[in-house]
């Protein structure tokens, strides 16, 4: 039987991170402005390492690399990366390359289609989602005019929210949210925008305005979407999105909730609660901030408790 893969976050400093991911999950984060939790990475500029099991101290990439059975996936490097953000301040607006654009541009680094959902939101928090510009040359004078307000468009927030962010999306995290992110596992962004914003070494922070004009789609406007609910014995599962990219949902759990056999490695982010996860007569207690992956193939199983999860895969 194969066991499910624990795995230890990796923590990125940020200019508008905080001490939420610390507060809300309950994490010895290392940085004062700690933005970024890596829950889930294989990406080289930050890699999940196995908390347990047999294959305790890997990181994420070499067990991709070594026990592809495990996976059962045609991709070449682990293709998803799951954060948790941490926006104690905005967040640059910035735009993402697709697959082709990234493979000539990037160095051959994937490019970066992610979605959010709202773990928690200040009172009046706002993303700024999709823009206002109708055409290519609008949006070039527009940036070079510096006319923010005009052209980008604010989305008000709360938790339980969803956005899918495919990539040409022009987005930015306001102030005073914190989301689990599952996105392409790329680290390519192209920034438009910072605030005017000086680091700690009193440099603004480089642009990307070129490149920005070339990814972003035009015309984008941010429209609602319903999504499909699911009820079973004990569990609801919310269906955000299924592309080729990834498929995401959400699992809450109320009392104990029996799951089939997965046909695909699933990545599973316990957000809220706590319970266990049972499998084969072994039991695995789960908690708030967890990250895990079930392999491919794994037995049918449990969950029991009070919790909510968003669950992910290819």
């Amino acid at each position: 039987m194969n066991e499910p893969i624990f795995l230890q976050p990796v923590f990125q400093e940020r200019i508008w991170g905080g001490q939420k991911l610390k507060q809300l999950f309950g994490y010895d984060i290392p940085y004062e402005r700690t933005g970024e939790c890596w829950a889930v990475s294989a990406h080289p500029n930050g890699q999940s390492i196995v908390k347990s099991g047999p294959h305790q101290g890997m990181k994420l990439g070499e067990l991709w690399g070594s026990h592809p059975e495990l996976f059962n996936s045609s991709s070449k490097v682990f293709p998803l990366l799951t954060k948790l953000l941490d926006a104690s301040d905005d967040l640059s607006v910035q735009v993402h390359p697709d697959d082709a654009y990234a493979g000539v541009h990037e160095n051959g680094e994937l490019g970066k289609t992610e979605c959010w959902y709202i773990v928690d939101a200040e009172p009046g928090a706002c993303i700024i989602y999709g823009h206002e510009a109708k055409t290519k040359q609008e949006l070039e004078a527009m940036f070079a005019a510096g006319d923010w307000d005009t052209l980008l468009t604010k989305v008000p927030v709360k938790a339980g929210d969803f956005f899918y962010v495919p990539s040409g999306t022009i987005h930015a995290l306001g102030k005073g949210i914190v989301v689990l992110e599952t996105q392409q596992s790329s680290d390519t962004t192209y920034r438009v925008y910072d605030y005017d914003r000086k680091d700690k070494d009193g440099n603004t922070r480089e642009l990307h305005l070129e490149k920005a004009i070339d990814v972003t789609t035009v015309p984008q406007s941010y429209q609602p979407q319903a999504y499909e609910v699911k009820e079973q014995e004990n569990a609801v599962i919310t269906s955000f999105v299924s592309n080729s990219f990834f498929t995401v949902e959400k699992w809450n759990i109320d009392g104990a909730a029996i799951f089939p056999q997965i046909e695909k490695y699933t990545i599973c982010s316990v957000i809220d609660g706590s319970g266990e996860l049972s499998v084969g007569g072994d039991r695995y207690p789960l908690a708030k901030g967890d990250h895990f992956i079930l392999p491919v193939s794994f037995d049918a199983f449990q969950l029991k408790g009070k919790l909510e999860l968003i669950i992910s895969h290819e």
